[in-house]
């Protein structure tokens, strides 16, 4: 299956990258967020724990995708017990980092290089809400991808100028070779990535990640690609692997997500924009799907601000 024309509209937008280090065992718990997180393991081993998934075992060169509002917890396993992580801008921490270290104290520290990244694709944004379960890749030194994190690495230590421009550009790299590896391997956590072949049922997709809140149904959308409602629904869910309202649902939750952290729009105002028709409706999926209710996630969003 052909994906060059996808791969030629993917754009990574990452926001600024920060060092996490964990010093013997001890944990990072990182809740639910509204984007998609990169991980990428500079040294020490652990595991990568998933509320509703087999934990991710990691180690130097494991880089993981984790998709948005996933909780998910950075645990370290060896070493000395010191139970406080630290969490500090990239740009300080990967300068000293990155040069060889005799300190005894550094043995067992789990480090890892994490920031947030939002993908987007022929004009959609945040297109990497459509990947549904965490991407994983151990980046060993014979790998492609060594040398362009090695060269991500000094641009996010030393940044002068066009830094941002280049590391913006080796992400994109850095997630071409993940996705198409992917691909190769037919991992169904891409499987949407199909439905990219298929003009109409991307239309589809489109609309609603463009505008999930506005009324859609399985016949407005048939309607819109121009299907009957049987064949959009079959062509849909060989494309996608679910059908459209189940996506939609997903991507109303994310929107729902976002408002929450970023306004102080009241839940039912929030419900409605997003396209719910109760309060009720929309408090009980959310906390089903993300383990708080509405109003207890804008508290621990607006907590880690402080």
């Amino acid at each position: 299956m052909n994906y060059e024309h996808v791969f030629d509209h993917l754009n990574i937008l990452p926001e600024p990258f920060a060092v996490c280090e964990l010093n013997g065992s001890s944990n990072l718990g990182l809740g639910q967020d509204t984007t998609a997180i990169l991980h990428y393991v500079l040294s020490g081993e652990g595991v990568l724990e998933l509320k509703s998934s087999p934990d991710i075992p990691i180690k130097p060169g494991s880089l993981i995708l984790v998709p948005a509002l996933q909780t998910h917890t950075l645990r370290s396993k060896t070493g000395r017990n010191d139970p406080v992580p630290q969490c500090k801008p990239a740009e300080l921490q990967l300068q000293h980092l990155l040069k060889p270290s005799t300190d005894e104290k550094a043995e067992g520290q789990l480090i890892a290089l994490c920031a947030h990244v939002r993908v987007g694709l022929r004009g959609a944004e945040n297109v990497v809400d459509l990947i549904r379960s965490p991407l994983v890749e151990n980046i060993c030194e014979e790998s492609p991808l060594h040398a362009t994190l090695a060269a991500l690495l000094h641009e996010i230590s030393a940044p002068t100028t066009g830094s941002r421009a280049m590391i913006q550009a080796l992400l994109t790299q850095c997630m071409i070779e993940i996705f198409r590896r992917r691909l190769n391997d037919d991992d169904s956590g891409l499987r949407w990535m199909a439905a990219l072949r298929d003009p109409q049922v991307w239309d589809a997709l489109r609309v609603m990640l463009d505008a999930p809140g506005e009324p859609h149904t399985v016949e407005s959308l048939a309607e819109r690609v121009g299907m009957s409602r049987s064949t959009f629904a079959n062509r849909f869910s060989a494309a996608y692997g679910s059908g459209p309202i189940d996506l939609l649902r997903d991507l109303r939750l994310r929107k729902a997500a976002v408002l929450l952290r970023d306004t102080k729009t009241p839940v039912k105002r929030i419900a409605d924009m997003v396209g719910f028709s109760s309060r009720t409706a929309f408090s009980r999926l959310f906390e089903q799907r993300v383990g708080k209710s509405p109003q207890q996630f804008r508290k621990g969003q607006s907590d880690k601000d402080r």
